[in-house]
């Protein structure tokens, strides 16, 4: 592509004028750029434009080491409207505001690379690293005189293996990649401008919306898990608070395969418990249960222990992490593997962190438990591309405290995973009441603490037990109960998005939590409260996307496709085949869609806020699709046919009316769902209770 020349303007320290013929080396970013140049000997740091680059001369070779600054390249069309399938790919500071600050890496690179003899693509060893480092070097080298460097952290030991054996350019991988970016691209495109078209048609005005192969069917889940919340209807449950006492411990005991189902009945059996306050033990069973050590953290498992300890979104365990490897302190992140390969020098690394205040004494402890035989533990899981998440060795500088958080999981997960089974002694109580009921206690002891003293974030809590055998008698200290709601859904999270995601194999490693931050850019979702939740506008594109593209609205298709990825990586498809098949699925969608244009714009319109429905809801404006007892929106209506199907078993159970029962529900907040707490108000206010 044409650019135009300008003079360099070097550092104070001269640079020396670039002839031809040295190698180019294309890293990812700048950090990357940096940590490969000082690995491979003494290098300079020169710039140009305000972007640097590094001259390194190693074994009598020139070597300069200039960087991108993620994906350069995209596909493009300058057509207008949908369906467009015609797309070529072009550096995206020409076409992308976003993007205007890779004109700079663009124009550096421009005037570095055609210079070059021999190119590296030294870009992050994945998918996404192959397509950056290789659409650079095919616009602006030649790629039959470049190679691949293949490495997993950004040690010096490491970086200069890697490039004194360098690999052939990954063309299969390239192409997995590509096709991703133009499948991608053809669905969001096509979609996003399908839902815009109805709203502009309709109201005449511009609004950005947007669709993709695995953003909608993860809005779709979202709204699933959404709707089961707000409609849920609590049932009342009974639970019986036993504590027993022997030689002086205390211990809790509850009814095994059996409890309550009335109010009357829990009242009843508390009262016969304190009157008759013994229990005789039937069986004891004892058993010490070896527990493995956890695998090493891959990307989702990370995020997710972070997110249960730390409360940190995915995307932001992900950035530190990020940062953690570019300072080369761990390996690369963006990787699904559970696995510690033979090939990586363990010893040394448990060596070096040794040196770190923070873990000398358990880097000290495990190399003795294990007189230095290092074998890991592996999960299941596996990735072709990367190992396990593990640290490199490398001491770290003054870390923040997120920072360090992420780092000291991924630092005593990793030694976890070299330590010896925790065991943990169990010990179950059957015992029989007056009566000839049955109930049990548990007891739980950590009999060796093995990897637990490594990441004791999974210790479980002790709770001990007296010792028992079978006959002896236990006194009841207290017997009562309590009246709880059966317990609610887990509450729509990012981290719970994430792990749907990876359970159902749609988007990558490096995507998904990007993927859940485009869905509340695009105010499909919001944080209220520290809550997630799904808005009028996510509710409204889930619905008709549903209704008139539903295989996107589902995982099958997404997942299908990265099948077909899959097959080019391994050269058992071409990327041809699948964007052929990308169009012919959107065509035959699309067509059905036009026809009904007008009546798609019209409830996007109302979900926006800039139309008005002919009935509004009268308890949240929405447009209503009854009017018998009231008008409702089909989500009020929907809590409303819940509520009279559950009303009746509920007024049972607690021994009351079924109006007083109604109250009660209506006052459940946060174990009702939102919209049944609704309803069952209106229903008071308006008098309509003892009609249900």
């Amino acid at each position: 592509m044409p650019y135009k020349h300008w003079r360099t303007r070097r550092s104070r320290k001269t640079c020396p004028p670039l002839t031809y013929g040295f190698q180019a080396v294309v890293a990812e970013k700048p950090k990357a750029a940096e940590k490969i140049a000082l690995a491979l000997g003494d290098a300079r740091k020169c710039w140009s434009r305000g972007i640097p680059y590094w001259i390194v001369r190693r074994n009598g070779r020139l070597i300069v080491v200039a960087s991108s600054a993620g994906h350069m390249y995209g596909p493009y069309s300058s057509r207008r409207g949908f369906p467009v399938y015609d797309f070529e790919w072009r550096p995206l500071w020409e076409y992308d505001k976003s993007s205007r600050h890779l004109r700079k890496f663009y124009e550096v690179l421009a005037w570095i690379l055609p210079k070059a003899g021999s190119y590296v693509n030294a870009c992050d060893y994945d998918i996404e690293g192959s397509v950056i480092g290789y659409m650079i070097i095919e616009d602006l080298g030649d790629p039959r005189r470049a190679k691949r460097m293949v490495f997993s952290s950004l040690s010096p030991i490491e970086l200069r293996r890697a490039y004194e054996n360098l690999q052939p350019l990954d063309v299969e991988m390239v192409e997995a990649g590509k096709a991703r970016h133009e499948m991608d691209w053809l669905w969001g495109i096509n979609v996003s401008r399908a839902l815009m078209e109805a709203v502009r048609k309709t109201t005449g005005r511009r609004v950005i919306l947007s669709a993709g192969r695995v953003q909608t069917p993860t809005l779709a889940e979202a709204v699933r898990r959404w709707l089961e919340t707000r409609l849920r209807v609590p049932q009342p449950v009974f639970n019986l608070n036993i504590v027993l006492e022997k030689d002086n411990i205390e211990f809790p005991a509850s009814p095994s395969g059996w409890r309550p189902s009335t109010k009357k009945a829990a009242q009843k059996t508390a009262r016969g418990l304190r009157a008759r306050p013994y229990m005789t033990v039937k069986r004891v069973n004892e058993a010490k249960v070896r527990v493995r050590p956890p695998p090493a953290f891959n990307l989702g498992d990370l995020q997710a222990e972070a997110a249960r300890l730390y409360k940190f979104s995915p995307l932001r365990t992900q950035k530190l992490a990020e940062d953690l490897y570019l300072e080369a302190l761990i390996s690369y992140p963006r990787t699904n593997s559970q696995k510690l390969p033979p090939t990586i020098d363990y010893a040394r690394i448990i060596r070096a962190l040794k040196a770190i205040p923070s873990y000398s004494s358990l880097a000290s402890r495990l190399l003795a438990e294990t007189r230095g035989s290092l074998r890991p533990v592996q999960g299941r899981k596996d990735d072709p591309a990367h190992p396990a998440i593990h640290p490199t060795g490398v001491p770290p500088r003054s870390l923040d405290r997120d920072h360090f958080l992420v780092y000291d999981l991924i630092v005593r997960r990793f030694l976890a995973a070299f330590s010896t089974s925790a065991v943990v002694s169990r010990v179950h109580v059957v015992l029989e009441d007056a009566w000839g009921r049955p109930y049990e206690a548990r007891g739980v002891a950590i009999a060796r603490e093995g990897w637990y003293y490594y990441y004791p974030f999974l210790r479980p809590r002790e709770v001990r037990i007296p010792p028992l055998k079978a006959g002896d008698s236990v006194r009841i200290a207290r017997a009562g109960y309590t009246t709880r709601w059966t317990a609610p859904h887990p509450p729509l999270s990012k981290t719970e998005l994430l792990k749907w995601m990876e359970s159902v194999g749609i988007g990558t490693e490096a995507t998904r939590a990007r993927i859940i931050e485009v869905l509340f850019k695009r105010g499909y979702l919001e944080s209220r409260g520290g809550k997630t939740v799904v808005t009028d506008l996510g509710l409204m594109v889930s619905e008709i996307i549903n209704e008139l593209f539903p295989e996107l609205a589902k995982p099958d298709l997404t997942r299908r496709f990265e099948e077909y990825i899959e097959a080019i990586r391994t050269g058992k498809a071409t990327r041809k085949m699948v964007v052929d098949e990308t169009i012919r699925v959107l065509d035959r969608l699309l067509a059905e869609y036009s026809r009904r244009l007008e009546g798609v714009g019209r409830k996007l319109a109302i979900a926006l806020g800039v139309a008005e429905p002919e009935v509004k809801c009268v308890i949240c404006g929405r447009e209503a699709v009854s009017r018998d007892p009231l008008p409702l929106c089909k989500y009020h209506l929907e809590a409303l046919s819940r509520i009279k199907e559950a009303l009746p078993s509920i007024a049972h159970a607690l021994d009351t009316s079924r109006e007083e029962a109604l109250r009660l529900l209506a006052s459940r907040r946060g174990e009702a769902g939102q919209w049944v707490v609704e309803v069952a108000r209106l229903l008071l206010e308006r008098g309509l209770a003892s009609y249900y």
